[in-house]
């Protein structure tokens, strides 16, 4: 079976300063997937909540142009590019033009570890 939906500004809802919509529904064996994804929806002009988590990250740009700053340093990106954030690093996403910026992030794993390294 053939499992579609949208990804829209319309399905998401707000995290980290900016709308954020969760896209792997989950038919597997597991009880959970084992990474997470969203689409993530940046308004013109603004930027994310600053994020630190102990899971990796890919960002996979699909429209607008920005900028994410990475334990200090900053780096613009454009619709096409695979911007890959390291675990334990504080990041901030830039949106420094007028149209919306969208991009996809997978995340690894689905939650982060607890301390003392268990899942």
């Amino acid at each position: 079976m053939v499992t579609k939906f949208r990804i829209h500004e319309a399905h998401a809802a707000r995290e980290f300063g900016m709308a954020c919509q969760r896209i792997i529904p989950w038919q597997g064996a597991a009880q959970e997937p084992p990474v997470g994804a969203m689409a993530c929806f940046l308004d013109g002009g603004a930027s994310s909540a600053p994020d630190c988590h102990d899971q990796d990250e890919v960002m996979i740009i699909m429209s607008g142009y920005g900028s994410v700053t990475l334990a200090g340093e900053t780096d613009t990106f454009e619709p096409g590019d695979v911007v890959v954030l390291p675990r334990n690093q504080e990041h901030v996403v830039h949106n420094p033009g007028e149209d919306q910026l969208t991009w996809v992030s997978l995340y690894w794993p689905l939650h982060e570890p607890a301390a003392g390294g268990a899942a």
